[in-house]
Order: C-alpha cells, then sequence, then structure tokens
C-alpha cells in the first residue's frame, strides 16, 4: 500500500453512520459516505467526512480501497449493501463488514455466492459487524463496530494476517 492514511468508506448515510463517523475520524480514519437514496442523499455529514456520489459499487472504486482501508455497508438495503460488497470483498481492504443480524448475514452470503463471488472472499467478511457487547441503539452499535475495527488493525500492525470474518460468537 502506498500510504499510511488509514480510510473508512461507509455505505448508507444512516444513524449509525452519522455516529460512527466522527468517532472514526478520532481514531485516525478519513471517512467518506455514500447513499444514493433521495431520503438519505442529503444527510448531514460530520465536518471532514466526504461524500461520495454514484452507486454504492462505484463509489467503492472511486474510493480505490487499498490494505488501510475498510468499508462498511450500513444501508439495510440488499440493493446498496450487496453492490458495495461484491466490489469490495474484491479489493484489498483490510476489513469488510454488514450490518444485520445472524440470519440477515446468513441471507446475504449466500446472495454473494449466488452472484459468483467466491468462498474465500465472503469468508473476509465480518457479519454481523462489530463485536458482541449487546449493543442495541445507534451509539452502541457504533462503539462495537469501532472496538471492532480497532481489534483487527492492532492485529495487522503487529503482523497478522489478513484477518477472517469473526467467529459467530464474536458477531455483534
Amino acid at each position: 500500500c502506498s500510504s499510511d492514511l488509514w480510510r473508512l468508506l461507509l455505505i448508507g448515510a444512516t444513524d449509525v453512520a452519522a455516529l460512527l463517523a466522527p468517532m472514526a475520524q478520532a481514531l485516525g480514519y478519513a471517512v467518506a459516505v455514500c447513499d444514493p437514496r433521495p431520503g438519505h442523499a442529503g444527510q448531514p455529514l460530520a465536518e471532514g467526512v466526504t461524500r461520495l456520489g454514484g452507486s454504492p459499487d462505484d463509489a467503492v472504486l472511486a474510493f480505490a480501497p487499498d490494505a488501510h482501508s475498510a468499508i462498511l455497508t450500513l444501508a439495510h438495503d440488499p440493493r446498496l449493501d450487496d453492490l458495495a460488497l461484491m466490489e469490495a470483498l474484491a479489493s484489498p481492504a483490510f476489513y469488510v463488514g454488514a450490518l444485520g443480524s445472524q440470519r440477515t448475514s446468513q441471507a446475504r452470503r449466500a446472495r454473494l455466492a449466488e452472484v459468483g463471488v467466491e468462498a474465500a472472499a465472503i469468508e473476509r467478511l465480518h457479519a454481523p459487524v462489530g463485536l458482541a457487547i449487546g449493543s442495541r441503539t445507534p451509539a452502541e452499535i457504533a462503539v462495537s463496530i469501532l472496538a471492532e475495527l480497532v481489534a483487527v488493525r492492532a492485529r495487522l500492525g503487529q503482523g497478522g494476517a489478513q484477518p477472517q470474518a469473526a467467529a459467530p460468537e464474536l458477531a455483534a
């Protein structure tokens, strides 16, 4: 990777994204958000957060993920999340995660396999995203996601291999 800048792309301008973005900035991430839905595209963003237009898959490509990049889908809309995940899982991003329940995550993995995403790529997916801390509110979910990002990034800093998806007992 040519840059030591840590970057985070959020798909979905949701309540979780609104809380997650400034917290991620405090942890040293440059943050970008993409949400093409009419009701979300104009949502106010924290100062310094970049808005990427277009479809989520195009936003992932424009973001040009590298080994210092994390990509999270938070839209709760398979039409948006799955498009982004197909591109994100094919990228060198150190972390790719998707918000949702265990059931939603299983269905997402099945959909990705149906459209030809390789099993090894699907194994990289952190879903449900975040550490299992009993989070329920958007703020708690943001904290659980950031806790997992901190843990994965720390493992990378220790020379660990590219991380695999969290075991189900570790997922939120």
